[in-house]
């Protein structure tokens, strides 16, 4: 058992410290150094993939129109992947010869209304951004300079959550993960490698886009492929999106499943891409994390064999106890609908987490795929920022 113990403690460290770390040393040593000119205004195309987005779309185009940007340098580029609501009629109201529609008349999937839409772009950088997703003005001119370096390919911001005072839980424990990430692309750009975008704010240059997969996430699938063909991929931290986290725990592990689902079979299907140090960066920072309840549990159960040994084992047992049970109680919450409270709620977060993330390595083995999806409704009408605070 105390094997067991030590190969589990020596899996958990490296996923959420040693990896972290490592990076960071080899940032020391090969450090890129974008030219970044803060006068280069490049054309942009902005794509956004909406489905059933009534809620949302309104001030998302209002929003993306009024950006502080050369009129004749943006291109809007909106498609309703066959939404039943009132989505298109908002989209058609809009009268602006900077705003191009089209209407998917079955349900493709964002991917692929995504393809559809870059076929009409016409400007340099390709701007990703979802229907929900509130861009400040500043973000686009910002994200716009990195691209006068003709080594860089892509760039992605972060995204930022709003506080939920229905669910405080979720939404605590979505920023300290989205906090975590934040670090660790830092790490990444560092090298001119971020392994992941975020899908609600990331730009590409338009030169280097391929047709996506349908069944694939684009904020995974792009950086991957040009990261292969020698550009490089940096984070902007100061460069937010803000989203309204959703408020159910229900639609957060379905959420988290898809993701991981996704990224597996990115795995396989652009295993040709990756090598090197990008296959080092997926195995670590996502295979070996989608595992994580697997070290844990054996962490559990070696500790509890090993406790009458006293001493450290002890003490760390009554640790990984009190972190158990705090899940525990966010769960049996969550089962009497009732609310978790933000002491509970990281430890509760992080089991979901790990749950949902073995589910969808499962999902992806009997061979699951997500190529539609239905949006989260009760993390859809934020209407701007103002509206709620961050957390």
């Amino acid at each position: 058992m105390t094997y067991v113990f030590w190969i589990a403690v020596a899996w958990l460290t490296y996923v959420y410290a040693g990896y972290a770390m490592v990076v960071w040393i080899l940032g020391l040593f090969q450090q890129v150094q974008p030219r970044v000119n803060e006068t280069y205004i490049p054309t942009v195309s902005v794509l956004i993939s909406a489905r059933n987005e009534e809620k949302d779309i309104a001030w998302k185009l209002k929003q993306t129109l009024a950006w502080d940007y050369p009129k004749d340098k943006l291109q809007v580029l909106v498609a309703s992947d066959a939404s039943v609501d009132t989505t298109d009629e908002i989209i058609k109201s809009f009268h602006d010869q900077r705003v191009t529609f089209v209407r998917m008349e079955t349900q493709v999937g964002k991917n692929s209304a995504l393809n559809e839409l870059s076929k009409l772009a016409t400007n340099d950088i390709l701007f990703f951004t979802d229907a929900n997703s509130d861009v400040p003005a500043g973000c686009i001119k910002r994200l716009g300079t990195y691209f006068a370096d003709p080594r860089v390919g892509c760039v992605t911001g972060v995204e930022s959550v709003l506080a939920d005072d229905d669910e405080p839980a979720l939404s605590v424990g979505t920023a300290t993960y989205l906090g975590y990430e934040s670090l660790i692309n830092q790490l990444e750009s560092k090298i001119g490698s971020v392994l992941v975008c975020d899908g609600s704010i990331f730009c590409v240059r338009r030169t280097l886009f391929q047709e996506l997969s349908p069944e694939l996430a684009n904020d995974l699938e792009l950086p991957i492929r040009i990261g292969y063909a020698g550009h490089w991929i940096l984070y902007d931290s100061n460069t937010r999106s803000v989203e309204r986290c959703t408020s159910s725990a229900r639609e957060e592990f379905r959420r988290r499943r898809r993701i991981c689902a996704q990224g597996l079979l990115g795995l396989w299907r652009l295993r040709p891409a990756l090598h090197g140090l990008r296959m080092w960066q997926f195995a670590s920072r996502k295979v070996l994390r989608w595992f994580t309840l697997l070290p844990f549990v054996a962490l559990c159960v070696s500790l509890t064999l090993m406790m009458k040994r006293g001493g450290p084992f002890e003490l760390v047992a009554v640790v990984e106890a009190v972190f158990c049970t705090s899940a525990l109680l966010g769960c049996s919450s969550r089962l009497r609908r009732s609310q978790v409270g933000r002491v509970v709620g990281p430890p509760f977060h992080f089991f979901l987490a790990l749950i949902a993330a073995l589910m969808g390595v499962l999902d992806t083995c009997i061979g699951t795929q997500y190529s539609v999806w239905t949006i989260a409704k009760v993390s859809r009408g934020q209407e701007g920022s103002g509206e709620l605070r961050p957390v």
